[in-house]
């Protein structure tokens, strides 16, 4: 076999031994999975040159745990028995110098990362399609919303959320809205444009059709995929709840479209309008989900928090 052949094979198999292929692959910003809030006001009151020092005179102090910080935690869980099952790779607007301390700061809190990318301030999103991400995570409003019209899973993460990384170590907990962000913003439509007794009543008239998938909906098949490959492997497990405004009667076409896909939740609140973050506080979830600002700040102040900037409430 010729040399450039014989490289050429070995190179090829090196690719296929390394594919992401039906692994759950998160892309995560730097500021979502550690604490640079004060770092991130050189680079804005400043500029990239004195962010880049700022970090680099830090190199070797970790940084702070970030909102993120518990999920990823969490899920990397899922690999401790040496099978790749979670792949989470560093996607940031950060320069590769800073990207130096993002590392260095997850080898200080065991979190095996191994793959990054780095684009000193340009768009970071279009690298979740060779990825094949299943969510990304970003402080960074533009990267999030062209992530979601990519059709990728994305929440533009409250940096300042309440953040609890020692709560059910035993169990990763997940929550989502419903329309919008698990499901599609047909019905959500509806309410906007004609109040709430024509919502409940067009629910109720199309409560055995199937909602549209959301932009979340991919997600949680995959977590359910997740679940299944590691039960009776793996000690943690993955509890997840639907969060929403629905009521009955409106409920119904929400279970049944769950039961369409088949995936289960474990807990399911139809709230009617109730404020949601003291729901949250008693679930205590590793992440949050909705694609409503007003509901985000409250619930950030019970558990970490993303907004889903999609559907008609996010023209």
């Amino acid at each position: 076999m010729p040399l450039a052949e014989s490289q050429e094979n070995r190179i090829g198999g090196l690719a296929m031994k390394n594919s992401l292929d039906g692994k759950l692959v998160v892309a995560i910003s730097s500021r979502a999975l550690f604490d640079f809030e004060q770092e991130n006001q050189v680079y804005e009151q400043q500029s990239d040159v004195a962010y880049m020092k700022y970090q680099l005179d830090r190199i070797d102090q970790p940084a702070n745990p970030g909102v993120a910080y518990p999920l990823i935690k969490k899920l990397l869980s899922f690999n401790q028995d040496g099978t790749e099952r979670v792949v989470v790779v560093i996607l940031s607007r950060n320069d590769p110098v800073s990207g130096l301390r993002i590392f260095r700061s997850a080898q200080a809190m065991d979190l095996n990362i191994q793959r990054g990318v780095f684009t000193r301030g340009r768009a970071a999103h279009r690298y979740l399609t060779p990825l094949g991400a299943n969510l990304f995570l970003s402080a960074d409003s533009a990267d999030v919303r062209a992530a979601l019209e990519s059709d990728f899973p994305a929440a533009q993460v409250f940096a300042n959320s309440f953040v609890d990384a020692n709560m059910h170590p035993q169990e990763l907990r997940i929550a989502f809205d419903g329309d919008a962000v698990l499901f599609s913003d047909e019905a959500e439509r509806v309410y906007k444009s004609q109040g709430l007794q024509d919502f409940q009543q067009h629910e109720k008239e199309k409560a055995l059709a199937p909602l549209p998938p959301g932009p979340f909906m991919p997600l949680l098949a995959a977590l359910h995929d997740l679940q299944a490959a590691s039960q009776d492997i793996i000690p943690v497990k993955i509890r997840t709840a639907l969060v929403t405004a629905r009521s009955a009667p409106a409920h119904e076409r929400a279970i049944r479209t769950l039961m369409s896909w088949n995936i289960n939740v474990d807990e399911a609140m139809f709230l009617g309008g109730l404020p949601k973050d003291g729901f949250l506080r008693e679930f205590e979830p590793d992440f949050f989900f909705d694609d409503q600002l007003m509901h985000c700040e409250r619930a950030s102040l019970a558990c970490p928090t993303g907004h889903v900037p999609h559907g008609i409430a996010n023209p």
